[in-house]
């Protein structure tokens, strides 16, 4: 049975699997894909389902589309069925237009806790485009309309189980700080964020420094969480925390834009 594009769309995206779309968008001469003609690859260039030509048209595709995964940016590709040196050297002469597309997983937000400002948390980050987890025994299901997943029987935190590009916000109001920081590191998440005063901060670091963690280890956490907004309400050190969460994954400085060093 052949598969069916759209099923294994469906299917990389529950498994949260990155994958390419190509789609021939244009040829001119002869040529064997037609225009609208698809191919799904996945992670490693490899054609799942359907087809946009064969041969070296199939590897410039490939090659196109791992770029692509790396920036995560689409690209358009003009393919020479003629050229044997620059092109695809196919005998049925032409050239095609392809249009290549990243298809990556969302992020996802993992809350621990409760209250205002993770409830803020959960709606900015939905509208940011995360998938949000919110985990705590305490987490009401009408507080949180925009989480893509309510946990509420893991009081150690067990099942917080972040994957790499994962970002970890920990506002357990001191219960399950340690608890929760602690699964945190264990895992490849790219921000981890303890919401607490410097000084709760610091007992908890302390504290997993002499479990065993590294200073380097301990030194990615970023807590107090947020950039420094002088914030005072619960949605406003909400928006502290989801700005230096844009930040880290857009690569940005957290400075003014009207300052020079920001804008160069």
């Amino acid at each position: 049975m052949i598969p069916d594009i759209l099923d294994l769309q469906l299917s990389l995206r529950e498994q949260r699997q990155p994958y390419v779309l190509a789609t021939v968008t244009e040829i001119l001469g002869s040529s064997s894909a037609k225009p609208a003609a698809k191919a799904l690859l996945d992670q490693n260039g490899k054609v799942l389902a359907g087809w946009v030509g064969g041969g070296c048209a199939q590897s410039m595709v490939a090659r196109a589309g791992l770029d692509c995964l790396e920036t995560g940016e689409p690209c358009v590709i003009d393919i020479d069925l003629n050229d044997e040196v620059f092109g695809a050297g196919m005998p049925c002469g032409g050239a095609m237009r392809v249009y290549v597309e990243p298809v990556l997983p969302k992020p996802r937000l993992w809350l621990m806790g409760h209250g205002r400002i993770v409830e803020s948390l959960c709606e900015f980050g939905y509208r940011l485009g995360f998938d949000v987890i919110v985990d705590d025994p305490q987490a009401a299901g009408s507080r949180f309309p925009a989480a893509a997943k309510l946990i509420t029987d893991d009081v150690r935190y067990q099942q917080l189980q972040p994957g790499p590009g994962d970002f970890v916000v920990i506002a357990t109001h001191h219960k399950g700080d340690y608890d929760a920081l602690s699964q945190a590191l264990h895992s490849e998440a790219c921000y981890v964020a303890l919401i607490s005063s410097r000084k709760r901060a610091k007992l908890v670091l302390d504290r997993l420094a002499a479990e065993g963690f590294s200073e380097a280890k301990l030194g990615t956490v970023r807590a107090p969480a947020g950039l420094d907004l002088a914030a005072k309400l619960p949605e406003e050190i909400a928006l502290s925390i989801i700005s230096e969460m844009v930040a880290v994954r857009r690569g940005g400085s957290g400075l003014p834009l009207s300052r020079p060093s920001a804008a160069a």
